[in-house]
């Protein structure tokens, strides 16, 4: 347990300039005064730590020490080669620089670990765009990761509906969803962080100005964050459902998580058939139509009145159809 947590500190500090010990504390999960003696056990060891004393001090390594990647368990080496996308990188325009950091590790790894890469990519394969439709690299992207990886604004021009609009953005970070390429940025002032489609680019030159982050700007969550809120949005019908315990399980696959969860608690005690009755947020009742179809006699669209005598009609020529 030590021995990890030594070799993680050394690792933090090879990858940093310095780190104060609240900084190595919180990384760590330990506390300031088992850091101290951390520091001591290394430098017992002969691994140079020096600690900088004062308020701006801290830990460092002196005379640019490196360890070697030779401590890594075999679990770890394989996960280490599941950590890109190839194909991803390759849309980026990163491929060769992936595959030569890989060289390098492979060449760093012990002879017993050397076989690493080719088993766990024999193991585990990632593809990302979803099923019946053929992706398409947005023709930008690669001009966007770059000023992502150098922190540099840009200036876009995208298409919003019918019209083409300019903004000078701090792109920070690229997601892709789903086979789509997502760009969350900054509107450049400082403005509010947005998302952008990137195949709504129509072009984007670097300004060659850099931007400073926000150290507290979070990726994952801000998209996660930004994710639920569309999903949300985009509800602006109720409709009320009589759904049988199948039509219950096979919700989610219809309508999506966000509505499904929010259906779920509205839901009702059973009545004597096993059905339950629920409220479902939904975009529009054309859209309801289209979903709740899917869950065939496993559904009774109660209310609207509308989208009931739709449902009725279809039904009536379904068995007209059927019974001929």
């Amino acid at each position: 347990m030590r021995a990890a947590r030594l070799i993680k500190m050394v690792l933090l500090l090879q990858s940093r300039p310095s780190m104060t010990a609240a900084e190595l504390a919180r990384e760590l999960e330990v506390s300031e005064r088992t850091v101290a003696r951390d520091a001591q056990a290394l430098s017992e060891a002969g691994v140079p730590v020096y600690a900088d004393r004062g308020r701006a001090g801290g830990y460092r390594l002196v005379g640019g020490y490196r360890t070697r990647l030779t401590g890594l368990a075999r679990s770890e080496a394989e996960a280490l080669f599941l950590s890109g996308v190839p194909e991803a990188l390759r849309e980026m325009g990163l491929e060769d620089a992936a595959s030569a950091a890989r060289l390098k590790v492979s060449a760093a790894l012990l002879p017993s670990l050397r076989d690493a890469p080719r088993t766990a990519a024999q193991r585990f394969h990632l593809d990302a765009p979803d099923w019946f439709r053929e992706p398409k690299t947005p023709e930008l992207l690669p001009a966007v990761a770059e000023a992502v990886w150098d922190d540099r604004r840009i200036s876009a021009r995208y298409r919003r509906g019918e019209e083409e609009v300019v903004r000078e953005l701090e792109p920070y970070g690229l997601v892709l969803k789903a086979g789509l390429w997502y760009l969350c940025a900054r509107v450049a002032g400082p403005g509010s962080f947005r998302v952008y489609r990137l195949d709504r680019f129509t072009a984007v030159e670097a300004t060659g100005e850099r931007f400073e982050r926000d150290a507290g700007f979070d990726l994952p969550g801000f998209w996660e964050e930004r994710a639920e809120q569309f999903a949300r949005s985009i509800l602006r019908a109720e409709v009320v459902v009589r759904l049988s315990e199948k039509g219950m399980r096979r919700l989610v696959h219809a309508v999506g998580p966000v509505p499904a969860r929010e259906a779920r608690a509205t839901a009702g005690a059973p009545d004597e058939h096993g059905w339950v009755t629920v409220t479902l947020p939904v975009e529009s009742e054309e859209v309801a139509y289209d979903q709740l179809t899917a869950l065939g006699p496993e559904a009774e669209v109660l209310a609207p009145g509308t989208l009931r005598e739709r449902f009725a009609q279809d039904a009536a020529r379904l068995g007209a159809l059927y019974r001929s």
